[in-house]
């Protein structure tokens, strides 16, 4: 369907993980405005969580980022040469050139 090719798997996972992270600090953070706006005991235990999950759900998505390098310098990155440069090669290899 697409041309795009999937993300290796190690990168996949880091962002399936950063997802689900961002998504469960987004539920706290919404916690915390309703029982703040509430007036209720959990607002200020609720906002150091979601605090302290900002943090991580930053940690989370550079986490994507440096795997994604990461993989990139061990693996490499698949390059094919264009058709421009392709012409030119057989050129220079059949000495026409």
């Amino acid at each position: 369907m697409y041309d795009k090719p999937r993300l290796p798997d190690p990168v996949r996972a880091a962002a399936v993980r950063a997802v689900i992270v961002t998504a469960l600090v987004l539920v706290i953070v919404l916690v915390a405005v309703l029982s703040a706006v509430a007036g209720v005991w959990l607002a200020f235990p609720a906002v150091l969580c979601a605090l302290g999950g900002a943090v991580v759900a930053t940690w989370a998505v550079l986490d994507v980022w440096v795997t994604r390098q990461m993989w990139v310098q061990r693996h490499g990155v698949l390059s094919e040469p264009s058709s421009v440069a392709r012409e030119k090669l057989l050129r220079r290899r059949s000495g026409t050139g």
